[in-house]
């Protein structure tokens, strides 16, 4: 199943076997924050488990949603990721249940789907997700979305104000190229630059240039942001 979450797969197992014997000697250099990992695949939750560790985080895991809300009543990591399809209790309701806790709603939630289609996307970011990332993806950009969320939340919990709400508001006088409309789109679906290079047979430098125009243009502050709000305004 691993194979279905990370697109170089074979190098990430090269990778892990030289992370398990150096994982001690790693993590005992790292103030590591807490996350928690909840999917009903065990192979998946080894795979990400060991590849997250290395980078100095500690993951405590929960195999459905029921078990991932009862660790969160002794528990409060510092991130969340959360697979959508589980039994018992899939990642949609378990975004919604945290979401309602004073205690724990202001937890960074990252949800990982299979399910790339736009209606998927829009439905777990208005529940409450922060980031909807579509597997498979580079092991190298889950971790830089880590970091990008924890350090968005502790900018937040430094100013003492509550992460925004989902972007929903309709901009009608930001006008998009052409050629920004097409990024904008495989954008919402999830892909990195290079892809997005690769599908519009264009520099990845050129794509870099579309999404900053659109960042400055949006007043946003992220790729996530500029996703959700081409999302909301049905621009994707």
């Amino acid at each position: 199943m691993g194979k279905l979450l990370f697109k170089n797969w074979e190098q990430v197992k090269c990778k892990n076997f030289y992370r398990r014997g150096n994982r001690v000697k790693e993590n005992s250099l790292s103030n590591t924050k807490q996350l928690l990992l909840v999917d009903d695949d065990p192979n998946l939750i080894l795979l990400v488990q060991d590849y997250l560790e290395f980078q100095g985080y500690t993951v405590i895991t929960a195999t459905n949603g029921l078990e991932a809300l009862s660790l969160l009543e002794k528990n409060i990591p510092d991130l969340i990721i959360c697979d959508i399809m589980m039994p018992e209790m899939d990642g949609y309701t378990v975004v919604e249940q945290i979401r309602q806790n004073p205690r724990i709603n202001w937890i960074p939630v990252l949800v990982l789907s299979a399910k790339g289609q736009t209606q998927e996307r829009i439905k777990g970011l208005n529940t409450g997700a922060n980031v909807y990332m579509v597997k498979p993806f580079e092991p190298e950009e889950l971790v830089a979305v880590v970091e990008s969320s924890l350090k968005q939340a502790e900018r937040f919990i430094e100013r003492g104000t509550p992460e925004p709400k989902p972007i929903r508001k309709t901009y009608t006088t930001i006008e998009l190229t052409r050629a920004e409309r097409k990024v904008i789109h495989l954008l919402a679906q999830g892909m990195a630059n290079r892809e997005i290079a690769k599908n519009l047979k264009v520099s990845q430098r050129t794509i870099e240039t579309h999404v900053s125009n659109m960042l400055s243009k949006t007043r946003l502050h992220n790729r996530t942001e500029l996703a959700r709000w081409a999302m909301d305004n049905r621009i994707a």
